[in-house]
């Protein structure tokens, strides 16, 4: 129970002398007391009744409020029996140590308000574990996918009192109460929790924002923990495999001075969160599985109306209801740590999903969006993650108001920096490309490499996490899909025929090592890190490679021309 609740219960006698921002404590038990030192008694959480038996002189109270303070006594109750008021010292000692003070009236006994606080405390206890069983019937029978986040979320509501929100990575609203979070508090939120979970301490995080105690949940998908997520504990990973993709639930209250029994019941929560989590992630099957197919066939030079198909196919479960294909964007988008151990193609296609809910509305104000999710592709490749985004005829054909068509960079930038660059702290960067949207199966192959340099053009920006757009590139990128077979061919066999007979010959693997220097963007540790190769190893391949062909990579035209032949080959 909270203080505030005992100020309001008019049979208790009490009168509020100080500490009026301090009343949402919450009280865990009382104790009677006319000690100078009661310490030894105290635990933390209580409401210390006292008869002022112990003070003497005026400079008693300084001691005694700095002794319960110390012990994490929520409130001060102070008896006028005694004294006939309580004396201003001691109303001056807990204003300096925001220790709430009320005086009892001497018509209510102490073992009044101890009676009711007892009786209080042990109903909320009892009642949180009615909850936890309440709760399992009903989600039973709720339906098969177990009524969703919303349905947890009420019964935290309706039954413990407790507003809260389950958040996405970039701080979107998947589900919450009622009432809305503030604008701008849920990416920040986010950005709290991301930053904390680097540092590897266990949550609940307690952050407090506008004058707002929250306290922020992990929320750990079961596919990727197993048994033992729902069982409670992580597996031993590298935290950052999963940190940029996990939602979170913030609940507005300081869970520090819960009782045991209530942290259970929220983790409990977050587990069957967990569930619905995985179970929204294997609907999105049949979606990822289609950007994978198209991918494929891009990739591999299949035949445009081969991919037309296919794209035909994807068209109604992507947009269901439009009578046409629509047109298509293609977002790009690699999560990259420093040594290059830790596998993130997966991470980044969960994140980038949730990156593309709908970015053309800000993060903190995207929960009135039904399952915008539900109409984006993602597939991976390696490390790298590739959005097929379908946008209606309508919405690009008709560009913003003083911009282009369907999804911008800029957009996308302003609405995960902020609460991304914690968790990927100083050892990650996450980039992002985007290409202009086609309105064919002809335009898919450029969208990609479009997308692709695009990244690239992101990635040799400063920050944690950067973003670029097809406006921000060079023709020849745009022009690079439509160059004639023979003119790629000639071109590539001159810069690298050398390279491959003297790879075929000495087994250097210096073509590998080419693209690895030029996917790394020139950086020696990077790519050492990414070959797993000593830097004196790759300075040596790469000066190999400038012999063979005469090329300087440092200069910024060769490297230019050694990755247009990589792209052409």
């Amino acid at each position: 129970m909270r203080l505030r609740a005992l100020l309001e219960t008019d049979a208790l006698g009490l009168r509020l002398l100080g500490g009026e921002d301090e009343l949402d404590r919450t009280v865990r038990g009382v104790m009677t007391t006319d000690l100078r030192d009661p310490s030894r008694y105290l635990s933390g959480g209580e409401l210390v009744l006292t008869g002022l038996a112990w003070r003497h002189t005026p400079e008693d109270s300084e001691p005694f409020v700095r002794i319960l303070a110390a012990a994490g006594v929520v409130g001060l109750a102070a008896g006028e029996a005694e004294l006939g008021s309580v004396p201003e010292d001691l109303v001056e000692a807990c204003l300096r140590h925001r220790l709430p003070l009320f005086s009892v009236t001497e018509s209510v006994a102490f073992a009044t308000i101890t009676e009711h606080v007892v009786r209080q405390v042990s109903g909320e206890r009892a009642g949180d574990l009615a909850a936890v069983v309440d709760r399992h019937r009903r989600l039973m029978t709720s339906g098969p996918t177990g009524g969703g986040p919303e349905v947890v979320l009420d019964l935290l509501t309706s039954d413990l009192d407790l507003h809260a929100w389950v958040l996405s990575p970039v701080g979107r609203q998947v589900a919450g109460s009622d009432t809305p979070l503030p604008s701008g508090v849920g990416p920040a939120l986010a950005a709290e929790h991301l930053a904390a979970s680097r540092t590897g301490r266990r949550g609940p995080h307690r952050v407090a924002l506008g004058g707002t105690t929250y306290s922020l949940f992990p929320i750990r998908a079961v596919s990727r923990g197993g048994e033992d997520a729902l069982a409670g504990t992580a597996a031993a990973r590298d935290v950052r495999e999963n940190v940029l993709s996990d939602w979170l639930l913030a609940v507005e209250a300081d869970a520090g001075d819960w009782p045991a029994a209530r942290l259970d019941l929220l983790q409990g929560v977050t587990q069957l969160i967990a569930v619905e989590r995985d179970r929204r992630d294997a609907a999105r099957t049949v979606r990822r599985r289609l950007a994978q197919e198209v991918l494929e066939l891009v990739q591999s030079g299949a035949a445009p109306s081969e991919i037309a198909a296919r794209l035909r196919v994807a068209a109604p479960v992507l947009l269901p209801g439009l009578g046409a294909a629509p047109h298509w964007q293609v977002v790009v988008a690699r999560v990259e740590w420093d040594g290059g151990q830790v596998e993130s193609g997966p991470a980044a296609q969960a994140l980038l999903e949730e990156i593309l809910v709908d970015p053309t509305v800000p993060a903190d104000s995207m929960a009135a969006a039904a399952e915008p999710a539900d109409r984006i592709a993602v597939a991976h490749s390696g490390e790298e993650a590739i959005a097929l985004v379908p946008l209606p005829a309508v919405a690009a054909d008709q560009p913003e108001e003083g911009g282009s068509p369907g999804l911008h960079a800029e957009t996308l930038l302003a609405a995960v920096q902020a609460p991304l660059s914690g968790g990927l702290s100083d050892d990650g960067r996450l980039t992002l490309g985007v290409s202009a949207p086609v309105h064919s199966a002809e335009g898919l192959r450029g969208a990609l490499e479009e997308a692709r340099h695009a990244r690239r053009v992101a990635a040799a920006r400063p920050g944690r996490v950067a973003a670029a757009g097809h406006h921000e590139l060079a023709s020849h990128v745009l022009l690079l899909p439509f160059v004639p077979d023979d003119v790629r061919r000639a071109f590539t066999a001159r810069l690298l025929d050398p390279l491959r007979d003297y790879d075929r010959r000495h087994r250097a693997e210096l073509i590998p090592t080419l693209e690895a220097f030029l996917d790394s963007d020139g950086s020696w540790t990077r790519c050492a890190a990414r070959l797993h190769l000593h830097v004196n190893t790759l300075r040596y391949r790469v000066g190999r490679i400038e012999q063979l062909t005469g090329r300087d990579l440092s200069r910024l035209e060769d490297k230019l021309d050694f990755f247009l032949a990589l792209r052409m080959s």
